[in-house]
């Protein structure tokens, strides 16, 4: 009998213990025990910031597009790969958008329509800015401009000279490769002419890699 009460409680606490694993932080969407909330950094910026989510980053432990969107008081969060055109003509209704995205040259080529040259008239107000941002992989955002026509109506908006990441936690395949977070923040910069309001920013994210980081065991397995 004492050995049947011990292993049921073994049991309770072992299933207290998977649930307190799985229980996720409401504002983050982590699990709890990784939450990233403490490195929230609320940043005052004049333009838009409409994130379009891919939907395999959604539970991503490596991705910066919710601390992005948290830390972004003006900023909206949508996920999916095709969005249906009437949702995105409502979310891109009355302002300047313009989509943060390299420029491309090989795009004809897949089916994507080469974008409008990008007015520098309508850079002059960032209060009637948006940024379109795509938060996925480089070969799922290319999917989901490839699948949403409209995105591929918008001036866009490269970034050049820019600092190297400092997202040491996923792997980059070209030495300019960005976070979102951190490329987002650039793309800020750029537009509002004002690098020092950002930079706190920058520098929580910083913590949220030395967090991801330390997950990881010496020899690449997870904590």
């Amino acid at each position: 009998m004492t050995t049947r009460r011990t292993s049921s409680s073994t049991f309770a606490t072992s299933s207290l213990a998977e649930t307190a694993k799985r229980a996720r932080c409401p504002s983050c969407l982590r699990a709890e025990s990784s939450c990233i909330c403490r490195w929230i950094a609320p940043v005052a910026h004049a333009v838009d910031v409409l994130i379009l989510q891919h939907p395999l980053e959604v539970h991503n432990a490596k991705g910066s597009a919710r601390l992005l969107h948290l830390s972004l008081p003006n900023s909206r969060m949508l996920t999916g790969e095709q969005f249906a055109p009437d949702t995105l003509a409502a979310v891109l209704a009355d302002k300047h958008n313009v989509l943060l995205y390299p420029e491309t040259p090989g795009d004809r080529s897949l089916g994507i329509a080469p974008p409008p040259a990008l007015d520098p008239a309508i850079l002059l107000d960032p209060a009637r800015l948006r940024l379109v941002v795509l938060d996925a992989t480089w070969r799922k955002s290319r999917k989901m401009l490839y699948l949403n026509p409209q995105l591929q109506q918008l001036p866009r908006l490269p970034l050049r000279d820019t600092p190297a990441s400092h997202y040491l936690i996923r792997k980059a395949h070209a030495p300019d490769q960005l976070s979102t977070l951190e490329a987002t923040c650039y793309a800020l910069m750029q537009l509002e002419q004002d690098a020092s309001r950002f930079v706190p920013l920058i520098t929580a994210f910083d913590g949220f890699v030395a967090q991801q980081l330390s997950y990881v065991m010496p020899h690449g397995e997870k904590a």
